[in-house]
């Protein structure tokens, strides 16, 4: 008991420090202050800082996609197709912005193979809950439909974050995504 109580305070620091400063300006140190706790007991729990931001992301989207899946009304499948793909987009966004920062995406050589192993890992789950999922009664060839779309999705996404100079400029480039580049892959999903 007394160890799931110091993992949810390592877990609990880590996620405001990374919320406010982001991944790359939180210490290992600042963590362990502010989980009121040893430095070293951060690493009997998590192998690397590394880890526990997996750990967060993980969490939280789990429990995001729970209530996307939720929240999906019945629609034609374009409109459900879309509107699930737009809301993924929103998480991945939220997970870069307030998790990791944008900078350290864009700098940090390290921060792309995790966001590469991160958003295969978003992928499968996102797969999976979108075509097994409660409630979920998949047409034809749904299941490729969905993974098509994350594909791409994803892959347009990230090139955001790694292309743009400011923060506004990730936003813009979402904008443009949704307005001009989403309806045309999802009629392309829908060919398939």
């Amino acid at each position: 008991m007394e160890a799931d109580k110091i993992k949810d305070s390592i877990k609990r620091a880590s996620q405001d420090l990374f919320r406010k400063f982001g991944y790359h300006k939180t210490s290992v140190n600042e963590i362990a202050k502010r989980a009121k706790i040893a430095k070293a007991t951060i690493y009997k729990y998590f192998d690397s800082k590394e880890a526990v931001l997996h750990v967060l992301l993980m969490d939280y989207i789990k429990v995001s996609v729970d209530e996307l899946l939720a929240t999906t009304a019945e629609v034609d499948e374009e409109t459900h197709l879309s509107n699930l793909i737009m809301k993924t987009c929103r998480l991945s966004y939220t997970v870069c912005n307030e998790f990791i920062g944008w900078d350290f995406i864009r700098e940090s050589t390290n921060s792309q193979e995790f966001l590469k192993n991160l958003s295969n890992e978003l992928e499968e789950l996102l797969v999976h809950s979108f075509t097994e999922g409660p409630g979920i009664r998949p047409s034809e060839n749904y299941q490729q439909r969905i993974r098509f779309l994350i594909k791409c999705s994803k892959n347009i996404v990230f090139s955001f974050a790694f292309t743009s100079v400011s923060d506004s400029d990730v936003r813009k480039n979402f904008v443009s995504f949704q307005k001009e580049i989403l309806p045309y892959l999802v009629k392309a999903a829908i060919q398939v």
